[in-house]
């Protein structure tokens, strides 16, 4: 329903169909990573994490929330 503007979201989302919950919920940020288009050398100096780390984590949480909701 939602998705990363620059479309790391629906790249990554492919990659992990059909992968069982738990492998999907992991492959997910490491996917994301890989296709987001963030500056990787963008450092958040209170976090000291990338935008690619912010996205990667925030769609392995969004997995994994859906999953639970499913009753995976």
């Amino acid at each position: 329903m939602r998705g990363a503007p620059c479309a790391a979201t629906w790249e990554a989302a492919r990659k992990v169909e059909g992968m069982p919950a738990e492998e999907a919920i992991v492959r997910i940020g490491l996917e994301t990573q890989y296709f987001c288009k963030a500056d990787p050398a963008g450092w958040d100096p209170i976090y000291g994490k990338s935008p690619v780390h912010f996205a990667g984590n925030v769609h392995s949480a969004a997995l994994k929330k859906a999953v639970n909701k499913a009753g995976g």
